[in-house]
């Protein structure tokens, strides 16, 4: 009796040691993910701490906190800077860009993944080409067509190289995802009479709705940010977009840093917050089909 006495206390021992271990581990790991987070979120905050500050503030006291909050400068960012006109812009180019990267994408994976059709293997690799392309690598071509075609300075001019550029990693994480659903449930629906695009509506669109979701969030952040094509298709400044429209804030002897920062916290606080409200969406889409 004693000696199992013995072994009930030692097994009880050794088990408070190990949850205390764990908890420690546990707590030194929520610490360095805070340590690493404050790291990354510090820009962030004192871009909107900056955008409350004075121009002779920034420069006198870079990193010092705001006197006091003034909201004038973020009025006076968007009504100098013509950001609504801009913010439109973004938008309406954004929108049209996710909409047909999430549609032409699904219908691609659909095909690669559940369809057998000759050349399918060779077009694959063209669109798995794509994500090893360098923007600049075709630029030069692709305005050569754009100015014989007259898409410059049009909203097509940057929607469509938009798409071209999005498909790719949009339709590898979608095939990645419908390879793992089992062929089964495509027999079944065939059995139960279900055509191509039939099955496309009923089944493919709503397995895909989380990676679609990821793919979506990708994808606007890229169109909304992107500078360079931009800056080379688009002239007219009615038709500009917002990150070429930031430019105005900085000319060649002077930048109006308190307006620049303020215009940069108000288009970038939007596109914060919808990531975090989707960020699990993200995780789910890209892990989805990670297991068979």
């Amino acid at each position: 009796m004693t000696t199992t006495a013995l072994n009930v206390n030692k097994t009880v021992h050794s088990g408070e040691k190990a949850a205390r271990r764990r908890k420690l581990s546990g707590i030194l790991y929520y610490l360095f993910m805070i340590a690493i987070s404050c790291i990354y979120f510090y820009p962030i905050i004192w871009l909107v701490l900056s955008s409350f500050r004075e121009n002779r503030d920034i420069f006198s006291s870079p990193f010092g906190l705001p006197e006091q909050i003034r909201f004038r400068n973020w009025s006076e960012a968007w009504n100098i800077g013509n950001m609504s006109t801009y913010a439109k812009n973004s938008v309406i180019v954004t929108s049209a860009t996710v909409v047909c990267i999430l549609l032409f994408a699904s219908l691609a994976a659909f095909a690669f993944s559940k369809l057998r059709f000759r050349g399918s293997g060779l077009l694959m690799t063209l669109f798995l080409l794509g994500l090893f392309m360098p923007l600049q690598s075709f630029f030069i071509a692709q305005s050569y067509i754009f100015e014989r075609l007259s898409l410059k300075d049009t909203y097509l001019g940057l929607i469509v190289p938009y798409i071209g550029t999005g498909l790719p990693l949009a339709v590898f994480l979608l095939k990645a995802y419908l390879d793992s659903v089992p062929k089964e449930l495509m027999e079944a629906a065939r059995m139960d009479g279900c055509g191509d695009f039939l099955m496309y509506r009923k089944i493919i669109v709503p397995l895909l709705i989380p990676s679609m979701a990821t793919v979506g969030i990708f994808s606007a952040l890229n169109a909304w940010n992107e500078l360079l094509l931009a800056m080379l298709y688009i002239q007219q400044d009615a038709l500009k977009t917002i990150p070429v429209g930031l430019l105005a804030f900085s000319s060649r002897y002077m930048t109006d840093y308190k307006l620049l920062f303020s215009a940069l916290a108000l288009i970038t606080l939007p596109m914060i917050v919808v990531y975090i409200s989707f960020h699990r969406f993200i995780v789910t889409g890209l892990t989805e089909g990670a297991l068979k």
